[in-house]
């Protein structure tokens, strides 16, 4: 799983059939206190109705993207699967 931040979303006209009626955003690793890791961004297939500028947890593997998408046809590696509302870090 990884943390990361939606900062923008992908609008196509025409898409791979196993695309049709799902939403897919550009997303950007965080560390635990939020900020920018200095990866590049990705694509991620949204599962859990987010937006622009939401902190979000990815399943980054293409397998379990598949299985949570109950498509095993779909050419996904990223999935969305939560909209996080607060990170809480214990500090030792």
């Amino acid at each position: 799983m990884i943390l990361a931040k939606v900062i923008g979303n992908i609008v196509s006209t025409v898409k791979n059939p196993h695309f049709e009626g799902k939403k897919i955003l550009i997303v950007k690793a965080v560390d635990p206190q939020a900020r920018e890791l200095d990866e590049s961004a990705f694509l991620a297939v949204d599962h859990a109705d987010a937006g622009e500028g939401d902190l979000v947890l990815i399943n980054r593997e293409g397998s379990g993207a598949r299985l949570l998408l109950g498509d095993q046809g779909i050419p996904v590696q990223s999935v969305i699967v939560g909209i996080i509302d607060r990170i809480e870090v214990k500090n030792d």
